[in-house]
């Protein structure tokens, strides 16, 4: 199958389809089904390392590709040094991600990013920028980036980023629990974590480069959708090892079981390292080859970025005016 000639359209005026389908419920822990779970390395990278030079896109194909990609951004602010200024900044730019003479060349009506993340602290100037345009304000939680204070402060953690607005959290998992095997404290911790959440979605960080293993992300992958959560997301981004292709063919591989077997559709998050437009596409060509259409929409499917819209915007430019402009005309913030 040839991604050019299946091409998506990116969705305009509102940036979330309408959802029809139950969130993801979770069910008893499952050691049996957590244990048979393997990984064939050889044949995953192999599977991985084949999607860049297979997957050609080119022209209005491409540009229609990237436009599905910045719907599907979470646009992130995680600095030390954030700023409600810096937050409202990258709201605006969350509102109109691209350029509107860019939009109106590609012959494409509004479009928003899928989220914007950041840190509790400027959840309300997130929300006050947001206000009316029904993108959600993720928060990332419980710990972030290591996970390693208390659970009961964690779980407070979670309790306040909702009670102040987050539609979304995004938690980290405890990579110790994965480590060492114990499956029961991972799927009682995330638990409580979903039950912490409420109504607003969970997006459970898996921090990949540190679990030592593929065995083991797949193994993570499917306690955390056990326990309900209702995205797998790969890092954190302040890993040394972050998103990868590999990685994401295990982790979406375990989504697909899951849903198999349970009918609940998880969403699938990669962040970290992705910050080109043709890295971009690669991603969604991976996600529609394994999981379908249906995951190509940001519900169920978003990049963790702060960068990529940058790459995005110039290769777009460039496929309008046949020039690349300076990244300098594209800030985020």
């Amino acid at each position: 199958m040839s991604v050019e000639t299946t091409a998506p359209t990116a969705t305009s005026a509102h940036h979330l389809p309408q959802v029809t389908e139950p969130r993801n419920a979770g069910l008893p822990l499952d050691l049996n089904w957590v244990l048979s779970a393997q990984a064939n390395t050889s044949a995953i990278e192999r599977r991985a390392s084949s999607l860049p030079a297979r997957r050609s896109v080119k022209k209005a194909h491409q540009a229609a590709w990237l436009l599905k990609a910045v719907t599907c951004i979470d646009l992130t602010t995680l600095s030390g040094d954030d700023t409600a200024r810096r937050v409202e900044r990258l709201c605006a730019k969350a509102r109109q991600p691209v350029a509107a003479p860019l939009l109106d060349a590609l012959g494409m009506g509004p479009i928003t990013t899928g989220a914007v993340c950041v840190y509790h602290e400027m959840i309300a100037p997130a929300i006050n920028a947001l206000h009316g345009t029904g993108i959600p304000v993720a928060a990332v939680s419980t710990g972030f980036p290591a996970g390693l204070s208390p659970l009961p402060l964690r779980i407070a953690e979670i309790e306040q980023s909702v009670a102040a607005g987050a539609q979304e959290i995004d938690i980290v998992i405890s990579r110790r629990h994965v480590l060492s095997g114990n499956w029961q404290a991972l799927y009682d911790e995330m638990k409580a974590f979903r039950a912490a959440c409420g109504a607003a979605h969970v997006k459970a960080i898996l921090a990949t480069g540190e679990l030592g293993s593929l065995r083991n992300v797949a193994r993570a992958s499917l306690v955390c959708m056990m326990a309900g959560a209702d995205f797998i997301k790969t890092s954190t981004g302040k890993e040394s090892v972050n998103a990868t292709l590999p990685v994401s063919l295990v982790m979406i591989r375990a989504i697909r079981d899951y849903h198999e077997r349970t009918g609940f559709r998880v969403g699938y998050k990669p962040a970290g390292g992705i910050s080109k437009a043709k890295d971009a596409i690669t991603y969604l060509a991976l996600i529609k080859e394994e999981l379908g259409a249906r995951w190509l929409q940001p519900d169920l499917f978003r990049f963790g970025a702060s960068s990529l819209l940058n790459d995005i915007e110039r290769q777009l430019e460039h496929y309008v005016s046949g020039n690349y402009s300076a990244s300098y005309r594209h800030p985020t913030s």
